[in-house]
């Protein structure tokens, strides 16, 4: 009943013409009444409640803050959201559905390998990117998320030196070779467990699997993935032909390139020609060079060449240089090698977390890596810069409210990829 009563009354206030004055004073016609999202969230075995819990406190953090109206309404089966918004932004009300494309279960797949399938590819993964040179093309970009890529490989061979060392130790108690064999075998394996199941604390394990999973097939997608791309596609496509004044997908962290490569099927296909929704695509905190400066990615090269000369859908790419885990302000098409004649997007932008957490915050977060790399999805004191919550619960469309910004002045444009075959 609460649903249907909504419904009526979007269908009431879609009639009515409304304006928006922003705290700069300029006037701004409200374009969004109805909106759907697509988030496409990192390597992150988490399930959908966490996503949902997470917008739900944060928005009312943000909401208390900023000085608007923020409530979170149950799934709607007959939408296809996991979780819908009801929303006033200076008098003007809002409905947003979201759902999250989700491929946890890949994501679970892949972090279920024990401790000697993690250490194989480990060494895997650290050939592949030395062999290929792309380590040291990444190195001369940004050096913060090549540390933040060396830490599991840091943690898990120190973690087997520790193993070995105490093996060693306990071996120099026996002189019965065959009883100091079997006595050294079990504390070596016993440590090793021991440091997998506090993983939870070091993430060591958690973080080679993120990388590995992108190394596997040296920048290919995994049957696995494609299968799931093909699916996001269908569904935002689908969106397409429903009532919606905005489609924006939403990736996060690598959630960002598998957007990119969803989005881009759709691009070059006949879709956009009649859809009457805006559609845009924000980029959260993409590690998109990760897998672009491997051999083998020429599907991501080439879906990122046919999305950046989209006039259809408009792009906006937003980073930070706090964040460690991110290539922060990097063009990712530009730093790609790809061609930049036709670009339209993305506009790169900086989420300033130095500037938009105070100082109390910013101290409290400033070496929690994992958690900053999170915080684009959550509540900031000062939204000047950016705010999550507007941008998919406001309003104003991404185009609309980001069309007069200028990129930021430290965007990296060199290109360092040595890898330029598109598929």
């Amino acid at each position: 009943a609460v649903s249907c009563a909504w419904r009526a009354w979007i269908g009431f206030s879609s009639l009515q013409c409304a304006l928006r004055v922003g705290k700069d004073g300029a006037m701004q016609a409200q374009d969004v009444t109805r909106r759907v999202i697509f988030y496409v969230p990192g390597f992150d075995p988490f399930p959908l409640r966490r996503y949902r819990e997470l917008y739900r406190a944060e928005a009312q953090r943000q909401a208390a803050l900023a000085g608007y109206q923020i409530s979170q309404l149950p799934p709607d089966p007959a939408l296809g959201a996991d979780w819908v918004v009801d929303s006033v932004f200076e008098g003007h009300r809002t409905f947003a559905a979201f759902v999250v494309l989700g491929w946890s279960d890949l994501v679970k797949q892949a972090m279920s390998a024990g401790i000697l399938r993690t250490y194989l590819a480990l060494f895997q993964t650290l050939w592949i990117y030395i062999y290929s040179r792309a380590f040291f093309d990444l190195v001369q970009m940004r050096k913060g998320p090549v540390i933040a890529a060396l830490y599991p490989v840091v943690m898990l061979l120190g973690q087997l030196f520790i193993a070995l060392f105490t093996a060693w130790l306990v071996s120099l108690n026996f002189s019965n070779f065959w009883l100091s064999v079997l006595f050294v075998s079990f504390v070596f394996i016993a440590v090793l467990r021991g440091f997998k199941a506090l993983d939870r604390i070091f993430f060591a394990y958690y973080l080679m699997q993120d990388f590995a999973f992108s190394a596997q097939l040296r920048g290919a997608y995994p049957a696995s993935l494609q299968q799931r791309i093909a699916a996001f596609n269908a569904r935002i496509e689908n969106a397409l032909k429903e009532n919606w004044d905005e489609i924006l997908v939403v990736g996060h962290s690598s959630g960002a390139h598998i957007a990119i490569s969803a989005l881009a099927q759709i691009e070059r296909s006949a879709a956009l020609d009649e859809a009457q929704a805006n559609v845009g695509f924000l980029s959260l905190g993409q590690v998109i060079p990760v897998v672009a400066f491997l051999p083998n990615a020429g599907q991501l090269r080439r879906d990122l060449y046919d999305i950046s000369r989209s006039t259809s859908i408009y792009w906006v790419d937003i980073t930070a240089p706090g964040d460690g885990c991110s290539f922060s302000l990097c063009d990712p098409v530009a730093v790609s090698a790809l061609p930049l004649a036709g670009q339209t997007g993305p506009l790169v932008l900086s989420a300033a977390f130095s500037q938009a957490l105070s100082r109390t915050r910013w101290r409290r977060l400033r070496w929690r890596f994992f958690k900053l790399h999170f915080q684009y999805l959550c509540a900031f004191d000062e939204t000047r810069h950016y705010d999550y919550f507007a941008i998919t619960a406001g309003p104003m469309s991404l185009r609309k409210r980001f069309c007069n910004r200028k990129p930021s002045k430290q965007v990296q444009k060199i290109a360092y990829n040595r890898y330029r075959e598109i598929a």
